[in-house]
């Protein structure tokens, strides 16, 4: 996907983010996110902003730390993550294409690509929490883009050491998207999962669905949708697919 498309995304997930945000309160309780309160995820929004644009910025060739959450709190924590938000747009298209600096996913083409991409899904998702907070229906996720996402989620994440879902004997979860040409096969083992994009061989479970309804649950922010065959192979992706 080309890096305009995400940042096009980025915008206008983190004004919906502030949106609902400055609706629903700062002390408002997140369903989505049972420990948070809007506080707590616009603190935690707007410093990952912060630590994204830093090594665009800086050409940052290593890892380094984020900085402490704010203690702003209501209006001014409102528009501190605002600020937050159109420095991250500013840096990451004031960028040349070929920007390098340090990645922390497999398959990154550029620098700024993993980082356009990366924001826009961590805003999309955090929207997500916002306007659970706030109430009403939700945003929809576009189906594009959360095919995207499912597959950054599982060609990415799942696929570092750092991965949780292991399982003692190998075995094969699929996801299929039901509204779009997107299906994964899963192959989990006492190693990190590996994911291939196709529906190659036989599997054990099958979660299908709707991409979007795909994208908010794998990223735990809803039930999974249709499950066939192993429930119990589904159930322990559920358990220990929290990405940390």
């Amino acid at each position: 996907m080309e890096t305009a498309w995400y940042l096009d995304i980025l915008e206008a997930e983190g004004r919906s983010l502030a949106d609902a945000a400055e609706r629903a309160g700062t002390d408002a309780p997140v369903p989505t996110c049972p420990d948070w309160r809007v506080r707590d995820l616009l603190r935690h929004t707007g410093v990952v902003h912060r630590w994204a644009a830093g090594f665009v910025a800086d050409a940052c060739p290593t890892p380094r730390p984020m900085e402490e959450h704010p203690g702003l709190d209501g209006r001014e924590l409102v528009a501190w993550y605002r600020a937050c938000h159109r420095a991250l747009l500013d840096t990451l298209g004031g960028a040349k294409p070929d920007a390098e600096c340090w990645t922390f996913l497999p398959g990154a083409v550029s620098g700024l690509g993993f980082w356009a991409r990366r924001q826009a899904h961590e805003t999309a998702v955090h929207r997500y929490d916002a306007e659970a907070a706030r109430g009403g229906a939700p945003t929809p996720v576009a189906t594009d883009f959360a095919v995207d996402g499912v597959d950054e989620l599982l060609r990415g994440f799942h696929a570092r050491r750092r991965s949780r879902v292991r399982t003692e004997e190998p075995r094969v979860l699929r996801v299929r998207a039901t509204d779009a040409d997107a299906v994964w096969t899963v192959r989990l083992s006492q190693e990190p999962p590996v994911t291939t994009r196709d529906a190659a061989g036989d599997a054990e479970c099958e979660v299908s669905g709707p991409a979007a309804a795909l994208y908010l649950a794998l990223w735990n922010r809803l039930p999974l949708p249709a499950v066939s065959g192993d429930a119990a192979l589904a159930a322990l992706w559920r358990e220990t697919s929290a990405v940390g």
